[in-house]
């Protein structure tokens, strides 16, 4: 295949060099979406869902990311900082995700050459080609995109663009806990019950789970890190339990190998190892959830095990079964993406978990990410679908490499570096946990 058939180029006509780029999701990797064409001159909106820039960081803000600082500013968004006078803070120590925001993602956020360009609460709900739907052909690479977006007091407004990042995410969006990858028969039961991936166990959601019998669904790092704050709480308030539900026919999950470069990572695996192996939690392999129900005050989980019907009670699930991307706002949208992991087509075999960890992933940019659709790109931690396997600085290197070829240096768009650190696996299963974190 030639260069030219992986990227045609957006139509430089007027009406389209008139319109902005949108970027949708105003996290790290849409906020350096947004400094690389600061840096080259490329007008863009930014649309948010949340009240404020990054607000699936700020939910799990409370957890320490595996990364160090020097893996997670990107390069163009450093520059534009230290026009101002910003200093990156001590290279080899990891924040939290709270940290991370107030250090680096708000102070990018506020930049005088971003900040007007943000709206937030504005959700994006569908993005198509102006008047026309996936079906329709003739003048498709002329015509502008249109992006629906709905904002908080419930307007709804569609906004044209020459192209469209797609940096949005996955958290929201997160893997079902029954084993089919259905919603979980009995959902509605148990919804009262059931919180999000990485909850504050030991801050803001201590009351939900002291004194309980909790248990942790999903084998990635999401889990661990919950599997290792209730073990705490457990230490402190008393009738709390820990219990870790995993399909898999053992627990084969986050790194703790020693030549795992990024050290917070390896201890989380050997921390949750040494628990497990102290009874503070109760590892239950092998177990397939197909429904669930409400026994009076409590939640039972049932399901398939090595053969046989078996049921779990508990008073309250954690779902740390990894994410997927939402792919419905992108239905009008002509899409080619791997049939397995949902990342885009020529993506999927340099991410793929059964193969892949975190940091054996090769330098890719924009031609992994071409899509039919001319101008349309998916980066960040959606662009990997379903693989749990995503650090920031890899989106870093993607969004330079798109916003270079948008604005027409194919020369730099196409010269795609990456250091990552070596790691160890980060996980053997899609479907098992998030990559959490970065």
């Amino acid at each position: 295949m030639t260069l030219l058939d992986l990227t045609p180029r957006v139509a430089d006509t007027s009406r389209m060099t008139a319109l902005p780029v949108a970027i949708i999701g105003a996290g790290p990797i849409g906020l350096a979406a947004a400094a690389n064409l600061v840096e080259r001159g490329t007008d863009f909106i930014i649309f948010e869902a949340g009240d404020e820039v990054a607000s699936s960081v700020r939910s799990w803000g409370h957890t320490r990311l595996f990364s160090p600082w020097k893996h997670l500013v990107d390069p163009a968004s450093r520059r534009l900082l230290e026009q101002q006078g910003w200093v990156l803070p001590d290279p080899e120590r990891a924040p939290s995700g709270a940290g991370l925001v107030e250090k680096y993602v708000a102070p990018l956020a506020a930049l005088e050459e971003i900040a007007p360009h943000i709206r937030t609460g504005a959700e994006v709900i569908g993005v198509t080609k102006d008047g026309m739907d996936r079906t329709r052909t003739a003048r498709r690479a002329a015509t502008p995109f249109s992006v629906r977006v709905r904002t908080a007091d419930g307007q709804v407004d569609d906004i044209a663009a020459r192209a469209v990042i797609d940096a949005s995410g996955t958290y929201l969006s997160p893997n079902s806990l029954s084993s089919s990858g259905l919603e979980l028969l009995g959902m509605t039961e148990i919804a009262d019950r059931v919180t999000a991936a990485l909850p504050d166990v030991l801050g803001r959601d201590r009351a939900e789970f002291a004194g309980r019998r909790g248990t942790v669904v999903g084998a990635g790092h999401s889990a661990a890190n919950t599997l290792l704050a209730l073990v705490k709480l457990a230490r402190e308030e008393a009738g709390t339990t820990v219990t870790w539900l995993i399909r898999n026919a053992k627990a084969v999950r986050v790194s703790s190998s020693p030549d795992d470069e990024l050290i917070g990572r390896a201890d989380l695996g050997s921390r949750v190892d040494r628990a497990v192996e102290r009874g503070d939690i109760a590892l239950v392999d092998g177990f397939e959830i197909i429904r669930a129900r409400r026994a009076g005050d409590a939640v039972e989980l049932i399901g398939h095990r090595h053969g046989e019907v078996v049921t779990h009670e508990t008073d309250i699930v954690v779902n740390a079964t990894g994410f997927r991307p939402n792919l419905d706002m992108l239905r009008e949208i002509r899409l080619e993406l791997d049939e397995i992991v949902e990342a885009p087509k020529r993506l999927a075999p340099l991410i793929d978990p059964n193969v892949h960890s975190c940091g054996t992933v090769e330098p890719h940019g924009f031609r992994e990410l071409t899509h039919p659709e001319q101008g349309f790109f998916i980066v960040g931690m959606k662009s990997y679908g379903r693989a749990p396997t995503f650090l920031l600085a890899t989106g870093y290197e993607q969004v330079r490499s798109v916003t270079a070829w948008l604005a027409g240096d194919t020369a730099s768009a196409a010269n795609v570096e990456l250091v990552l650190p070596a790691t160890g696996v980060c996980s053997t299963d899609a479907g098992s946990g998030g990559s959490c974190c970065s």
